[in-house]
């Protein structure tokens, strides 16, 4: 799994990549809305730099899922990893608003969403009350 300096915009953007694919369809509602948001730019990357993002996440994911697993859900140590690489406070919680506003674009909160909005609010001990924090 490549890594990314510690509360960079790429190591931001993907845990919202990872909040995209969790449930294993990722819906255009979803992206809308983090184009609606400016997400790329709330987190200090280039329009195009989320794409490359969520493709080099799948592929990460590809290349350390094991038979018969799926890829699209990484392990508790690969997740604690993940979210470790983000642990400014600011950053955090505007990186869960953002996450939180995907998961509910489609109307569709989907068991593995929930568990990783789960996961962020309790690893990161942090919560969003309403809105995006820039």
């Amino acid at each position: 799994m490549r890594s990314y300096p510690r509360n960079s915009p790429e190591a931001a953007a993907r845990v919202l990549a990872l909040l995209l694919i969790a449930d294993g369809n990722v819906c255009r509602s979803e992206i809308r809305a983090l184009e609606s948001l400016d997400a790329p730019a709330t987190l200090g990357l280039a329009p195009d730099g989320f794409a490359s993002i969520v493709q080099g996440l799948c592929e990460d994911l590809m290349l350390t899922a094991s038979a018969g697993e799926w890829p699209c859900s990484p392990d508790d140590a690969t997740l604690a990893a993940l979210l470790g690489e983000v642990d400014e406070p600011a950053l955090r919680r505007t990186v869960l608003a953002l996450a939180s506003a995907a998961a509910q674009a489609d109307r569709h909160l989907a068991d593995a969403e929930q568990r990783l909005l789960d996961a962020l609010r309790t690893r990161w001990q942090v919560e969003v009350l309403a809105g995006v924090e820039a």
